[in-house]
């Protein structure tokens, strides 16, 4: 819940010029609040950026007050459409069941989905995070098409806490849900405290296609040297 459509102006003007020379083997994705949405794909090259809604409901429309419906997010240019974000999961009770249902609705509109994983700092300790992710996955993404897809791999206890798992534990998981998904090719992200001083680390990993970025994405200059992480 960042950003008003003059914010959203005034971060593409600094943010656009720091990624005109990116490289071609990378795709940039933003996920503006719904408001922003139409100020972003109106404003941005989409060349260099697509853009993506924070989450998508499973209905076409209907009497679902505060949601937003996938032909809704398909008139203004949006390509994808978080699920599962543990954010929802925590303060809306979101289940695997609903995640699947919107992660399924984006799929069948042609909008990718990017289905969001992760622990909490308790099931870790107990020794439940392989549990936990395996639950997530095989629900959440029941009946899902795995060549167009985006799991990101977000342990709770490293979201905006300054906390970031370490790499090569980040990797193992990334790896144990590429197993899962059954597909060399899904893409696979970490989310969780990146920053412009770990990128570079997180993107060397093996099984780590990608990241999703929080904080750190809301500043331009930030935000663009985690897009030209150095391989």
């Amino acid at each position: 819940m960042h950003m008003t459509c003059a914010d959203s102006i005034n971060f593409l003007k600094e943010f656009l010029p720091l990624i005109k020379d990116i490289n071609d083997d990378r795709n940039i994705v933003i996920a503006p609040p719904f408001t922003a949405i139409s100020t972003f794909s109106s404003y941005a090259d989409l060349e260099f950026l697509n853009i993506s809604s924070q989450n998508i409901h499973w209905e076409d429309s209907g009497a679902f007050t505060g949601e937003v419906s996938p032909k809704m997010l398909l008139e203004h240019n949006v390509k994808y459409a978080i699920v599962g974000h543990s954010e929802p999961r925590k303060y809306f009770s979101e289940s695997d069941e609903q995640i699947n249902k919107r992660a399924k609705s984006a799929q069948s509109n042609g909008l990718t989905p990017i289905v969001c994983v992760g622990e909490t700092l308790e099931q870790r300790e107990k020794g439940e995070a392989e549990r936990v992710i395996t639950r997530q996955v095989e629900q959440g993404l029941e009946g899902i098409s795995a060549s167009d897809l985006i799991v990101a791999y977000e342990p709770i206890w490293a979201i905006g806490t300054g906390k970031t798992c370490e790499s090569q534990e980040a990797n193992k998981i990334c790896s144990i849900i590429r197993n899962l998904v059954g597909s060399e090719e899904v893409i696979i992200q970490y989310g969780g405290s990146v920053k412009p001083n770990n990128i570079d680390e997180i993107m060397s990993m093996s099984d780590i296609d990608g990241v999703l970025v929080g904080g750190a994405s809301l500043d331009p200059a930030s935000f663009a040297r985690i897009a030209n992480f150095n391989k």
